[in-house]
């Protein structure tokens, strides 16, 4: 009799199966946090070009309101004038008559001709400028290389310098005063006889020569006279340092002193530039199609809707004064500047830039702080919002790791319930076959 009972066991692929059986469980959960994490990921980087967008425009707001409350003024002076002038903060508009008469210059002194290799004698030179001396002491072997070196080490560039030429003659010990002006001007005495020929000052005969005489800086400025001991002279003109370049005595020259808005104009196209991209930024990130019904990132997103409302309201709400500024917004709200409807304002009135545009003003001082309250890098919306969007993203990233891990061992239970079920199967099909064999023997 023949048997009629298989002895392969079921002949089930278990890898299969179990990955199969797996995969039901596993994908639609992995799906649902994909796409939510993918949901959060997209959000976070729109969230964080509205940041960005509006840390510029912050940084754009700030540079508006320093220049706006910055007394900025230009000078301008003719290109062979004799003198340059820069402004200062305290600066006013006005024109002033300036004649450089004489400039000021350092004092120079020089030695006698000795030979190269000569020396002069010893003891102790003390040199005097201003209410400051300095000393330095001298050997039987120095020779003038050595006590110029000596010099410059002991007054360590204050008062005096000292060189050595060398000319037709043979080499001299030249004394530069450091300080221009009469102020600077040097005297040299000696403690021994044998240095005499390097002393200089009153009543002094035979020691050094002057080259060139310490001299204050006269300039006249509309008819009025100012000695300096050097050529800058900050306190003749309000606000304007004048540095003097050439005498030209008789020759008078116009200075003019004027509002400088250059500044504050680059500063507000700029700021204008800055609160397109943000408003267009916003609008994009929240933006829904009707045609394809497809949303964006942040669609219906409050602190979106709020931020645009803010930006708007700040707008509208000073739109007059900013307007007579030459600020405008168009319909579709776009923001431009127009500078010549600046300058003809600014002209009429000097102070309207800081009252519109001043840290205190109403337009100004209110958008800091409303920028500052969603982009301050500790408490703002903002910041915030993206902390907890990173915070969301690595939950879902730790509901990956543990759904990987809980498949992991669903599939070694399925894989070790079905390994048991093939040994069943295999060991009943044995015993099977040896009963059939007992039957046909």
């Amino acid at each position: 009799m023949a048997s009629v009972i298989s002895t392969s066991g079921s002949g089930l692929d278990i890898p299969t199966v179990v990955s199969t059986l797996v995969s039901r469980q596993k994908d639609p959960e992995q799906a649902r946090i994909n796409k939510a994490g993918t949901a959060a990921t997209t959000q976070l980087s729109a969230i964080s070009q509205i940041k960005s967008s509006m840390t510029t425009l912050k940084s754009a707001l700030d540079k508006v309101i320093s220049s706006a409350d910055t007394n900025a003024y230009k000078a301008t002076v003719p290109t062979d004038a004799g003198f340059t002038a820069t402004t200062t903060s305290s600066a006013a508009p006005g024109n002033y008559s300036v004649e450089v008469v004489s400039l000021a210059t350092s004092q120079k002194l020089a030695s006698g001709a000795f030979a190269a290799d000569g020396t002069v004698g010893s003891g102790t030179l003390t040199i005097g400028y201003g209410d400051q001396s300095v000393t330095v002491d001298i050997s039987g072997t120095d020779k003038l290389t050595d006590i110029a070196a000596a010099i410059n080490k002991a007054a360590g560039g204050k008062g005096v310098t000292a060189s050595v030429v060398t000319a037709n003659d043979g080499q001299h010990l030249v004394f530069n005063a450091v300080d221009s002006g009469t102020k600077g001007a040097l005297t040299i005495s000696a403690s021994d006889p044998s240095l005499s020929s390097l002393t200089y000052g009153p009543g002094v005969t035979g020691g050094l020569n002057q080259t060139v005489a310490a001299a204050d800086a006269l300039v006249r400025v509309d008819g009025f006279e100012r000695t300096s001991s050097s050529n800058t002279v900050s306190d003749i003109v309000p606000g304007v340092v004048l540095t003097l370049t050439k005498a030209a005595e008789g020759t008078k020259f116009n200075l003019g002193v004027a509002a400088d808005t250059s500044g504050l104009k680059g500063n507000l196209t700029a700021f204008a530039a800055a609160y397109n991209t943000a408003n267009t930024l916003l609008a994009k990130s929240s933006s829904y199609d009707a045609t394809t019904k497809t949303a964006s990132a942040l669609t219906g997103d409050s602190l979106v809707r709020n931020l645009q409302q803010q930006l708007r309201g700040q707008v509208s709400g000073n739109v007059n004064e900013l307007k007579a500024l030459g600020l405008t917004i168009d319909k579709d709200g776009v923001m431009s500047f127009d500078g010549a409807k600046f300058d003809t304002a600014i002209a009429s009135d000097g102070g309207a830039a800081a009252e519109v545009f001043g840290k205190d003003s109403k337009f100004s001082g209110t958008l800091s702080k409303v920028l500052d309250s969603n982009v301050n890098v500790t408490n703002g919306t903002l910041t915030l919002r993206s902390d907890s969007l990173n915070k969301t993203i690595k939950g879902y990233e730790s509901e990956l790791d543990d759904l990987d891990a809980r498949m992991e061992k669903l599939s070694d239970r399925y894989t070790a319930q079905f390994t048991a079920m093939e040994t069943m199967i295999s060991q009943l099909q044995s015993s099977t076959s040896s009963l059939s064999s007992l039957l046909t023997s």
